[in-house]
């Protein structure tokens, strides 16, 4: 009986039978726990908390959409299958024909790397129980706390309940990077381009080091681990030696701590080794593809991928289904990537849930200093600032800004990061981050013709000032209207900022009309003053709003979620960007993120009715045009279409001369 069906079948007084957490996935160094002790404490520590909450409405969902894939497979008919086969068989044919067996891929990991160096800085600590963290959240357990089913990503209490005797060391990031640079001298001596997977881990291309010196994979992991722990002064590390980088990371699990495995390379060993594999053990695939697999389509084993293709190609998605076979094969990476340059910058922390306000923003200042500095350390400047939030309930938020300009001073980041947390609260809190992309060599080579919308904005007061440099934030129009050095400013002359002045632009009912009904709105429509006029008008529409609300959308639209067409494509600029390119599509969501928060919040609230529509204004131009004339006819003395301040660009030009 699979895990599927056992869980259904549980005793209702044993409930966390079927309580399945990241904190119950055994890890290296817990061959032999008691997992139903385990889940047991996990399950009694977390009910009723936001986290158990929170998981039963995850788990929930995921029944939902296992549910989901068992009605569409079993609609899926006998021919359906067949041709999905014959698919699936000329995947394989061309998959099989990029499997490269001419590298020599080295993963290595070091061995529970926080607890470790902590130990070796207090060797008092060696034999016991501990784990780098707090009753809050623990960052790593070493081995022996590991007997006892404590983890890392797991809450202090219940690592205490699970091991009484457990003792906390306070984190200490400079030391650990300390020790991971150290590591690092040791892995340039066999690969000077290393991928660095993270402080502890790293992978090496080792095929030039074992042709040069006649050596084969192991002798050089044995030398390498060798060389770790001396430059060290004691620290361990796994190794795993293979065809690929995927195989690699595997096999430097398997005879975790301070050993190694060696995958030959030919297809035979690499089939025999992957085809019993289990699931789990592949990077990328997490706790609910893996339900969804095991319970809806029974595959469990990377073989099961390779006999039930024809059900993965007809119920995911091509780039998916590629990969799930591409595993069934045992095909990963060989190749050294290119090194590109980072493409955004991050950092964040977490700690007890609370709705403190001062105890927040004093957080925000801390990690704004971190990232400021982890900046200036790597010589980088951005513009595109996003704050990330989870809440005591596990909900995760975030918010973007696109800044004036590029910086990497902690107090800019600071004042914009509160501004963006200000807009959330009042919230309970358990994790702040901050991130910064768009960096100042990215748009190097932009088009230096594109303008901001304010380029196409003509102010006919003829006592028109210069700009202001003020601290409100950009409006970037569009994807395709961006500039790296014009702003949105206020106007010096009126002292109003240009968010003030857009509460004032016309504003569009979402609700579709017709014809008739057009020109009678049309009239009762409120016009874009000039000079004086506009600053009068927003004073008093200032006190209006207070007494009563009204109904109405800026012109400016709301814009539609990110998707990724086929997997690659942006739903929303066209843009084209594949599943691995994580960093690339995380900063792209973020100018679209910033792009639409900025459109929101420049202008009034957009609450509108259920059926209500928003109306596209290009299809209109004609019959607006038309009624605005008419209107200007009949009110001249008073109003002014908002057309005329969009000119032409080569008009905006020839207006600027003649003032001149």
């Amino acid at each position: 009986m699979d895990e599927g069906e056992s869980s259904s079948t549980n005793s209702p007084s044993r409930p966390w039978e079927s309580y399945n957490t990241v904190f119950t996935n055994a890890k290296a160094g817990m061959e032999g726990v008691d997992k139903e002790k385990v889940q047991r404490i996990v399950y009694e520590m977390s009910k009723g908390s936001k986290y158990f909450q929170n998981e039963e409405r995850k788990e929930a969902l995921m029944k939902q959409e296992i549910e989901l894939m068992r009605d569409r497979c079993a609609k899926l008919s006998s021919s359906d299958l067949s041709n999905y086969q014959k698919v699936v068989d000329r995947r394989i044919l061309e998959l099989e024909a990029t499997r490269d067996l001419s590298r020599v891929w080295l993963h290595v990991d070091m061995d529970a790397f926080y607890a470790a160096v902590e130990t070796l800085s207090n060797p008092s600590l060696k034999g016991k129980p501990m784990a780098v963290g707090g009753l809050s959240m623990i960052s790593t357990a070493n081995y022996e706390a590991r007997k006892f089913g404590v983890r890392a990503a797991m809450p202090g209490f219940i690592a205490r309940k699970l091991c009484p005797d457990l003792i906390f060391v306070p984190v200490d990031f400079p030391k650990y990077t300390h020790y991971s640079d150290l590591t690092r001298k040791v892995f340039k001596n066999y690969d000077p381009n290393f991928i660095a997977g993270s402080l502890d881990e790293a992978y090496l291309d080792i095929t030039e080091v074992c042709r040069e010196r006649g050596l084969s994979g192991g002798e050089i992991a044995e030398e390498l681990r060798s060389s770790v722990h001396s430059e060290t002064g004691g620290l361990t590390c796994s190794a795993g030696v293979a065809a690929n980088r995927l195989l690699a990371k595997v096999c430097s699990d398997i005879n975790k701590p301070n050993g190694q495995f060696v995958l030959q390379n030919d297809r035979s060993s690499v089939m025999t080794f992957i085809s019993s594999l289990p699931i789990r053990k592949i990077g990328g695939i997490g706790k609910v593809t893996e339900h969804i697999l095991k319970d809806a389509l029974e595959i469990k084993t990377c073989g099961d991928m390779v006999l039930k293709g024809s059900l993965l190609y007809a119920l995911f998605t091509q780039s998916s289904a590629d990969f799930f076979l591409s595993v069934g094969l045992g095909l990963g990476k060989t190749d050294t990537p290119e090194v590109r340059s980072r493409k955004s910058i991050s950092s964040e922390r977490t700690f007890a849930a609370t709705g403190d306000e001062r105890l927040l923003y004093s957080k925000l200042a801390e990690i704004a200093e971190m990232l400021s500095h982890d900046m200036k350390k790597e010589g980088l400047t951005a513009r595109t600032l996003t704050l990330k939030l989870k809440t005591a309930s596990f909900e995760i938020r975030s918010r973007a800004v696109s800044l004036q300009r590029y910086t990497c001073s902690s107090e800019d980041i600071l004042k914009h990061a509160t501004k963006l947390l200000k807009a959330e609260l009042p919230v309970s809190i358990r994790l702040i981050g901050l991130r910064m992309s768009q960096f100042n060599e990215e748009i190097r080579h932009s088009d230096p013709s594109q303008g901001t919308i304010t380029k196409f904005i003509v102010q006919k007061d003829s006592s028109r000032q210069n700009l202001d440099d003020n601290d409100s934030f950009d409006l970037e129009a569009s994807t395709n209207c961006l500039s790296n050095d014009e702003r949105l400013s206020s106007y010096a002359s009126h002292d109003t900022s240009y968010d003030q002045l857009k509460e004032d632009v016309v504003k569009y009912e979402e609700q579709s009309v017709t014809p008739e009904q057009e020109c009678k709105k049309e009239e009762e429509r409120p016009q874009v003053l000039e000079g004086d006029a506009l600053l009068r008008k927003h004073k008093e529409s200032k006190s209006e709003t207070s007494a009563q609300n009204t109904e109405a959308v800026s012109v400016f639209p709301q814009m539609e979620p990110l998707l990724w067409v086929n997997g690659y494509k942006c739903n929303l600029c066209g843009i084209e960007l594949p599943p691995s390119f994580v960093e690339e599509r995380q900063e792209h969501s973020d100018f679209h993120l910033a792009q639409r928060l900025q459109n929101e919040e420049s202008g009034p609230s957009s609450s509108t009715t259920p059926t209500s529509k928003r109306r596209i204004l290009g299809k209109e131009k004609a019959n607006s045009k038309q009624k605005k004339q008419k209107l200007n006819q009949k009110d001249d003395s008073k109003h002014i279409p908002i057309h005329t301040f969009f000119t032409k660009s080569n008009q905006n030009s020839n207006d600027e001369t003649q003032k001149k």
